[in-house]
C-alpha cells in the first residue's frame, strides 16, 4: 500500500511544472559556468597555484572535468536549497491550495502512511534532481574538459591524483543527499502548517538565512548554538576533499543531519495527524 501511494504521489510531483524549474535552472546555469571556464579558467588554476610556481612546476591539464564540477558544487550548494523547498513546501500546502485535503484523508489509509509516502516522494524528487546535477556537472565536464589532477583550495591547497577523486565526488554526493533531505524535511513541516505553498517557502529560505547569519556573527553568546543549526553541516561534503579526510568529522555532521530529518518529520506527522479537515 504504502509503495502505491508513493508512486501516486511521485506522479502529482511531476505533474506539475513547478517540478521542472529546479533541473531547468541546472540545466541552464551548468553550462553557463562550464562554457564560461572553457575560455577564462585557465585564470583560476593561475590564482590557485600563484603562491606555489616558484617551488613547483605544474604540468598535465589543471583545468579539467574534475576541477569544472568541483566548483560547480562549491557554487550551486548554496542555491539548490531553494529548487528543493518549491517542491517540499508543496507537498501537503498543495492540497489545501487545490482543495483535495478532505479527499485525500478521508481515503482508507492513515494519515500517518499518507505522511511518509508524501515524504519518500519528495526524497525521491531530491535524489532525481542532485543525480541530474551530478551527470551534468562532472560527467559532462570530464566530456569536454578531460580528467586530471584536481586543486583545491581551502586552508590549504590540495592537489589530488586523478585516481583519487571520483570516490571523494560520490561521498560528497552523498553526503549532499542528507543535507538536500534536512531542507526537503524543514520545507514539509511548514506545508503542514499552512494551506498555500508560498508561506512555506518563504519561511525555509527565511530559517535558512537566519541560520547562516547567526553562524556567521561574532558574537559570543551565540557560540553554543552554532553546533546545532543544520546550516553549518550542510557543507561538510567539503571534508571529502580534504588529505586526510576527517572522517569523524563528516559522519559527526551526518549524524546531526539525520537526527533534524527524523526529528523535522515526526513534527510534520504528528501535526498533520492532528490537522482538522473541516477546517
Amino acid at each position: 500500500m504504502i509503495l502505491k501511494l508513493i508512486l501516486i504521489e511521485l506522479g502529482k510531483i511531476f505533474r506539475k511544472l513547478r517540478t521542472y524549474i529546479g533541473f531547468i535552472a541546472i540545466g541552464v546555469l551548468v553550462p553557463v559556468v562550464q562554457i564560461s571556464l572553457y575560455f577564462t579558467g585557465e585564470g583560476y588554476v593561475d590564482f590557485a597555484t600563484r603562491n606555489l610556481k616558484d617551488s613547483f612546476i605544474f604540468v598535465g591539464n589543471l583545468l579539467n572535468g574534475y576541477l569544472i564540477a568541483y566548483l560547480i558544487l562549491q557554487a550551486l550548494f548554496i542555491h539548490i536549497p531553494f529548487l528543493i523547498v518549491l517542491v517540499g513546501s508543496d507537498l501537503l500546502a498543495g492540497e489545501a491550495t487545490s482543495g483535495t485535503y478532505r479527499m485525500l484523508v478521508t481515503r482508507p489509509v492513515s494519515r500517518i502512511s499518507i505522511s511518509i509516502s508524501k515524504f519518500v516522494a519528495g526524497f525521491i524528487y531530491t535524489n532525481i534532481l542532485l543525480l541530474w546535477l551530478l551527470i551534468i556537472s562532472l560527467f559532462v565536464s570530464i566530456i569536454i574538459f578531460g580528467t586530471g589532477e584536481l586543486i583545491v583550495l581551502r586552508d590549504k591547497v590540495y592537489i589530488f591524483a586523478s585516481d583519487d577523486i571520483l570516490w571523494r565526488f560520490f561521498l560528497a554526493y552523498g553526503f549532499a543527499v542528507l543535507s538536500m533531505t534536512t531542507v526537503l524535511a524543514l520545507s514539509y513541516l511548514f506545508s503542514s502548517m499552512v494551506e498555500n505553498a508560498i508561506g512555506p517557502i518563504v519561511a525555509s529560505m527565511a530559517v535558512m538565512i537566519v541560520f547562516i547569519i547567526i553562524s556567521a556573527l561574532p558574537i559570543d553568546i551565540l557560540e553554543p548554538f552554532r553546533p546545532y543549526l543544520f546550516t553549518n553541516h550542510m557543507i561538510k561534503w567539503r571534508e571529502f576533499f580534504g588529505d586526510p579526510v576527517n572522517y569523524s568529522e563528516a559522519i559527526n555532521s551526518a549524524l546531526i543531519l539525520l537526527l533534524h530529518i527524523i526529528g523535522l518529520f515526526l513534527i510534520t506527522t504528528f501535526i498533520f495527524n492532528r490537522k482538522d479537515i473541516l477546517s
